[in-house]
């Protein structure tokens, strides 16, 4: 086993930091506007069994990877099926988690901007129009390019102090505190006049238009929300003690995410419904909700200034996840400076976002297949590679890892029945696989 320059300190560290990997913007930002998108609760029940049965499964088995291995995701693949096609899938993460934090980045420059101008209070205003106001923020593009540039330079500075330094003190921190604040904006949402249809349309399914489509993007969001699919998360376990239980650990956050989706459909629909605004959106749909719901508590704007900073932690938390698999594939196998690598590696993501920071003004006219650059970068890895790098991941755990050293991985630090592993690893062997093959099928319209 090579030595490893850095791990999480603390059990709890590592669960909440890959919780905050997790749980960002995918749970808070784009798990809102995709349920308002695709039909309400039935896309939150498609969620929550895409989630336990699919997402759970592949994030224990990205966990026994990195883990079983110790290794980043590039050199983990190489390391268990070296001189064959399946060291790809650790090449496969490290591009996703590129062009994912290049459009991902946008939002959080998003994040940024609106958290600084809530400090002097110049978010919540009488008579206030909160749709205009996120059009002009996203319309303007010096705004979008400097958002973009503080965020990744964000990520830099902690990315480049390591795991136990930069990452876990971060998430320990203020993690908790962004469920106290979700839960009190909760608490108001729901007491709105006209809250309950919006409750409604999230907590009650209706299947009677839900399509192929729907159900593929019902299994991306399960994937966005985990992090599973491009290996972030066989990095982050590579930092991993064997004293942890990695089925525990998973399930830990993986109720944690579904948790927070809970709490973000219960802060935003009442809102949406209560203030006669559509709940098919699209990305802006938290940016306009959230300041509607302050704006009618007391002391609303100090409350939004404080929630919109732990947003902004979260959503930073998710991205240093994925510029840690960035940099972590160029130092840890080939001896580079992780400073210098993460800079570098931050400055290359900077300049592949322009173009999506661009997609709301200068570039909204320029379409890929009929969509923004923003768009046709979430799609392309929400939809297809998320869902591959699974498919992938499935595959070499069920065919060709080593069976011993699964085993080994899935049992340290617990003493649960051995029928759990076997179920664990038949889902991981057909149920996972054969599901994403049929929604991908169906999607295309072959089913």
């Amino acid at each position: 086993m090579d030595k490893k320059k850095d791990q999480w300190s603390t059990k709890l560290g590592f669960i909440l930091s890959s919780a905050g990997a997790a749980i960002g913007l995918g749970a808070i930002w784009k798990f809102p506007y995709m349920t308002g998108m695709n039909g309400g609760g039935a896309f939150f029940l498609l969620f929550i069994a895409f989630t336990i049965l699919i997402g759970l499964p592949l994030l224990i088995a990205e966990f026994i990877i990195g883990r079983g291995t110790q290794k980043e995701a590039v050199s983990a693949y190489q390391s268990l099926a070296p001189k064959s096609p399946w060291s790809f899938i650790g090449h496969w993460g490290v591009v996703g988690a590129f062009i994912l934090m290049s459009f991902y980045s946008v939002v959080g420059g998003w994040v940024l901007i609106y958290s600084a101008l809530s400090l002097p209070g110049m978010i919540i205003q009488d008579n206030a129009n909160y749709s205009e106001l996120f059009a002009t923020i996203t319309g303007n593009p010096l705004i979008t390019i400097l958002g973009l540039a503080l965020f990744v330079i964000i990520n830099m500075i902690v990315v480049s102090f390591g795991i136990k330094n930069g990452i876990e003190k971060s998430s320990k921190l203020l993690m908790p505190l962004l469920f106290v604040f979700f839960i009190v904006i909760v608490i108001r949402s729901v007491t709105f006049e006209g809250a309950m249809e919006g409750i409604r349309f999230f907590l009650q399914p209706d299947f009677s238009e839900l399509t192929a489509e729907n159900v593929l993007y019902a299994l991306g969001q399960a994937f966005f929300s985990l992090a599973v699919g491009i290996s972030v998360m066989v990095t982050y376990s590579s930092y991993l003690k064997k004293d942890v239980s990695l089925p525990a650990a998973a399930g830990s956050v993986g109720l944690m995410n579904i948790f927070v989706s809970l709490l973000a459909g219960l802060a935003i629909f009442p809102v949406v419904f209560a203030f006669g605004l559509e709940p098919a959106e699209g990305p802006g749909l938290l940016f306009i909700v959230l300041p509607e719901a302050f704006a009618q508590m007391p002391f609303g704007e100090v409350f939004l200034s404080l929630f919109l900073l732990l947003f902004l932690f979260a959503v930073l938390t998710s991205s240093f996840s994925m510029l840690e698999i960035i940099t972590s594939a160029f130092t840890e196998k080939k001896g580079r400076s992780r400073k210098k690598v993460s800079l570098i590696a931050g400055t290359v993501v900077f300049i592949a976002g322009i173009p999506a920071a661009l997609s709301s003004n200068l570039l909204a006219n320029f379409k890929i297949f009929g969509l923004t650059v923003f768009d046709a970068s979430d799609f392309l890895v929400s939809n297809i590679m998320l869902p591959a790098g699974c498919l992938f991941i499935a595959l070499f755990i069920g065919f060709k890892m080593d069976k011993t050293l699964i085993k080994q991985e899935f049992s340290y630090g617990h003493h649960l029945p051995g029928s759990t592993y076997q179920i664990w690893f038949q889902l991981m062997r057909w149920v996972v696989p054969v599901t994403i093959i049929i929604v991908f099928l169906s999607s295309l319209g072959v089913l």
